[in-house]
């Protein structure tokens, strides 16, 4: 039996859709809501659609974008020639909170994992590897997360670029093996970035 008013019911089964919210986290989120002034309330849901009528993915790189372009890929002060590959948007914010990183991106879209149904085809490999074919690279920085899932992406990857000739590295000084990349500190990313190593020696 509903506790509360259907809207209200409603609103915490909606929340409850979002990942790691669960009945507590999703009724705080709630009320948090009904206790706000119906101007906040209203640009909140402004903001929500706006992002969903607007954002959509780079051509290039595939990381979110207002336009065609990403403002990353747009940069021109960014070096073009340096590639970090990436497995979704989160792992990119990471980076760029470190400091440490000015070239550009390519993010795949998830990761290879058979258990889940994804394999290669699944993700933007592919068209990472004609980028590589196509535009001026001197490296690929390979920054998967150092997961089971993470380290297959990175061998494939190292593998289908192999005949590229592109210098291929890969992060690994800081990072802990099977752990998320989103969840590093900045410190920890600008070491791992540095403390970078060539794939394939």
């Amino acid at each position: 039996m509903d506790v509360f008013e259907r809207p209200v019911e409603r609103l915490i089964r909606e929340f409850m859709k979002m990942p790691t919210v669960g009945p507590k986290t999703a009724q705080r989120l709630a009320f948090f809501i009904i206790r706000q002034p119906r101007e906040e309330v209203e640009q909140l849901c402004a903001a929500m659609a706006e992002v969903k009528e607007t954002i959509g993915q780079c051509s290039r790189c595939f990381n979110l974008s207002e336009g065609d372009l990403c403002r990353i890929c747009r940069n021109e002060k960014r070096d073009h020639q340096i590639l970090c590959v990436v497995a979704d948007f989160r792992d990119l914010a990471a980076l760029e909170r470190s400091g440490e990183y000015r070239g550009v991106y390519h993010v795949l879209g998830g990761l290879i994992s058979p258990v889940d149904g994804i394999g290669p085809d699944d993700l933007t490999i592919a068209s990472l590897v004609e980028r590589v074919k196509s535009d001026p690279c001197r490296e690929v920085i390979i920054a998967t997360s150092p997961t089971i899932n993470g380290e297959a992406t990175a061998l494939y990857i190292m593998k289908v670029l192999g005949s590229t000739g592109v210098k291929v590295t890969r992060i690994a000084y800081g990072i802990p093996a099977g752990g998320n990349l989103e969840y590093a500190d900045e410190v920890t990313l600008a070491r791992a970035m540095e403390g970078r190593r060539e794939m394939g020696g």
